[in-house]
C-alpha cells in the first residue's frame, strides 16, 4: 500500500514560444496538458501501471505566466476507488530568482489503472500515516 507522500511530485516546466497565446502567456490548454501529465505520474506511483484520465477540473485561471516563465506543478493522491484515483493538483508561477509563487489553478482529476488490454485494473489504498500527509489531506478536504 503505497503513502500520500509516495505519490507527490514537483515538476517545473519552463514557457516556451510554442506554449504562449496572442497575449505572449501560456495557453490555458498547455497549463492543463502539464498538470495532466504530472497528475497521471502521480496516479500511476498508486496503480504500479498505466492509468487514464476519466475526469480532471474544474479548473480556472487566476495569474498569467508570460513567455520564459516558471510553471510549477505540484501533485498527490489523496483517495483511490476500485480502479480510481484521485489526484489533486496545483499549478504556480515560479519567480526563478527569488522562489516566490503565485497560484495559477487548483483542481482535482480521477485517474482509472487499465491493464495491456484497457480494460480497468483494481487499485491498493492509499495510506495516510505522517504529519504531513495527514496535513496535506485535511487540506485537500477543505478545498473539495
Amino acid at each position: 500500500m503505497p503513502n500520500l507522500m509516495d505519490t507527490y511530485l514537483e515538476n517545473r516546466f519552463h514557457v516556451q514560444p510554442s506554449d504562449t497565446n496572442n497575449n505572449g502567456t501560456v495557453h490555458g490548454g498547455t497549463v492543463m496538458k502539464w498538470l495532466d501529465e504530472v497528475g497521471a505520474m502521480s496516479a500511476m506511483r498508486v496503480a504500479g501501471g498505466t492509468v487514464v484520465t476519466a475526469q480532471m477540473g474544474p479548473i480556472s485561471f487566476e495569474c498569467p505566466v508570460p513567455l520564459g516563465g516558471i510553471v510549477l506543478i505540484r501533485s498527490y493522491a489523496y483517495q483511490t476507488g476500485n480502479t480510481s484515483i484521485n489526484v489533486w493538483f496545483e499549478a504556480y508561477r515560479e519567480h526563478i530568482e527569488s522562489g516566490e509563487t503565485e497560484h495559477i489553478t487548483s483542481a482535482k482529476a480521477t485517474y482509472v489503472a487499465i491493464d495491456e488490454d484497457g480494460a480497468p485494473v483494481s487499485v491498493p489504498d492509499i495510506a495516510i500515516e505522517s504529519d504531513e500527509e495527514k496535513q496535506l489531506h485535511e487540506q485537500t478536504n477543505k478545498n473539495l
